[in-house]
């Protein structure tokens, strides 16, 4: 059952319940934008974390959710990797910012509340999470969305998107534009625009049928382009090549599949790589071998296959549910 509590992250008020001899708890938090789990070892890893790395720990669990993961794991090992990873791009920000505001909207030309409490702190009244303002939450929604660790942060993405002229509004009042949704039509287009898909897995004649007849076709039926390093011609230097690679795709196949050698260190990179970018990453292996896939990547939602022809059908819809219907397929249908 859950009680009154605190956000891990953010020490905020939060909605908790707690199990496993309290080693983990399931966090239900308006800061952090909704429900995650936590183990101990992450909430001892995030004592020493500051306020820019809470903010991108935030910001992964809407991804994670907005992916299909509804209550993303954190331990140590994924604070651990959200530290190493990339900042995001100011743009990046204000572009998630606009998104948020657009889809809190449910009429156009609506206005909505971003109330921002004075000194950034919950009054004493809204320490009952049932009783909290729109305004409040949204504030806290919206800085989940665009990593911002603080309400100046957020005050200035949203005058950056003033300038642009993608949202108008005073103070705690904002509403998108026609600019603004001419901007989020742009974004829809450049997110479909790429048909390209990378497969990350361990390049051995026991997976061949795997590659050939379960990811290649899976991700075929879904409407893209599988790339797999090894099958593309280039002159270039593997590494620099892998990374472009996955720059120009939509999304990553990564399996973990490995034989008694232990794990391929270069899936995991290409991975690590690939979410650092915030493309979406699914995550796949053999049954068998699924209780070898290290601690820091075994919380996500591996698709589980025995067999290729398990694996495409699982793969494709997968993708269709995360990724979305992909341009292959969409130009066959139309012709």
């Amino acid at each position: 059952m859950y009680e009154r509590g605190t956000c891990r992250i953010w020490n905020t008020p939060a909605n908790v319940y707690r199990y496993d001899g309290k080693k983990k708890e399931v966090v239900d938090s308006p800061r952090a934008g909704g429900k995650y789990n936590i183990y101990s070892s992450g909430w001892g890893r995030l004592e020493h974390c500051d306020d820019h790395l809470k903010a991108r720990l935030t910001s992964w669990i809407i991804l994670r959710r907005r992916m299909g993961d509804e209550s993303p794991v954190i331990d140590r090992g994924i604070v651990d990797g959200i530290e190493r990873a990339r900042n995001l791009p100011v743009h990046e920000r204000v572009d998630r910012l606009l998104r948020y505001i657009a889809e809190e909207t449910h009429i156009v030309g609506e206005k909505i509340s971003l109330f921002i409490p004075p000194g950034d702190r919950l009054y004493p009244n809204m320490l009952n999470l049932d009783n909290l303002k729109n305004g409040y939450w949204r504030n806290m929604q919206a800085r989940a969305y665009s990593e911002s660790s603080s309400s100046g942060e957020l005050d200035f993405l949203l005058e950056y998107t003033k300038t642009e002229g993608w949202i108008e509004g005073q103070i705690g009042e904002h509403v998108v534009t026609v600019n603004g949704y001419s901007r989020l039509a742009e974004l829809d287009k450049i997110e479909v625009i790429s048909s390209r898909a990378f497969v990350a897995m361990w390049f051995d004649p026991s997976l061949h049928d795997a590659w050939e007849q379960g990811i290649m076709l899976g991700i075929r039926d879904a409407g893209y382009d599988a790339i797999r390093i090894d099958n593309k011609e280039h002159l270039n230097k593997i590494d620099d090549e892998i990374i472009a690679e996955i720059r120009r795709a939509r999304f990553v196949v990564a399996d973990f599949t490995q034989g008694r050698g232990g794990a391929r260190g270069g899936v995991y990179y290409e991975a690590g790589f690939a979410n650092g970018l915030n493309i979406p990453v699914i995550f796949t292996c053999r049954k068998d071998k699924l209780k070898k896939v290290h601690f820091d990547t075994r919380n996500y939602n591996h698709i589980v296959w025995e067999n290729p022809e398990e694996l495409r059908r699982k793969l494709s819809k997968r993708i269709a549910a995360v990724i979305g219907e992909g341009p292959i397929k969409r130009n066959n249908e139309d012709n």
